[in-house]
């Protein structure tokens, strides 16, 4: 084995709500959480392989974090993967043809009850071009000013089916 290599990679963030956190990666992710317990939840992706878990600390949610993402292989994956995303009402930016890290891109953004921000993208060049809006700023760099408002469903007194609104 090459030292280079690992098998697995983990992540570790500390969240507000690890309720409100849990509900939305397992929506993110399209499965549960391998662990609940409380204050803490940890998801298991196969491919690509991460352990992700949070732990429920306030005092130690940063603001600009930066950002995570996940690379897809073709256009129609990172396509079903938004629409996927859309179903459950998750405002999302989405950018197409964008040209961030010197590569010409299709991507679209979600973030998270605690602000951490993911990237979902495909490749489809190299270029000698970077976007403006990525420089300038550490924390610029292929991470675009995002502000989602969270999806607010229309409330009503009764089920409209019943006949009463």
């Amino acid at each position: 084995m090459k030292t280079s290599e690992f098998p697995r990679m983990h992540v570790s963030l500390y969240v507000k709500d690890v309720n409100a956190t849990t509900d939305f990666y397992q929506k993110f992710f399209g499965l549960d959480a391998s662990k609940k317990r409380p204050g803490y939840a940890k998801f298991e992706l196969e491919n690509p392989n991460l352990i992700i878990s949070f732990v429920e600390n306030e005092t130690e949610v940063q603001p600009l974090f930066g950002h995570l993402g996940f690379q897809v292989g073709t256009v129609e994956e990172l396509n079903l993967r938004l629409e996927a995303i859309k179903e459950f009402d998750m405002n999302t930016l989405e950018e197409t043809g964008t040209s961030c890290c010197y590569a010409k891109q299709d991507k679209f953004w979600v973030t998270d009850p605690d602000g951490y921000r993911w990237e979902v993208y495909y490749v489809h060049e190299d270029v000698e071009w970077n976007d403006p809006k990525y420089n300038g700023t550490a924390d610029a760099c292929c991470s675009p000013a995002m502000v989602v408002e969270p999806v607010k469903k229309e409330e009503t007194c009764c089920d409209p089916a019943s006949g009463c609104c």
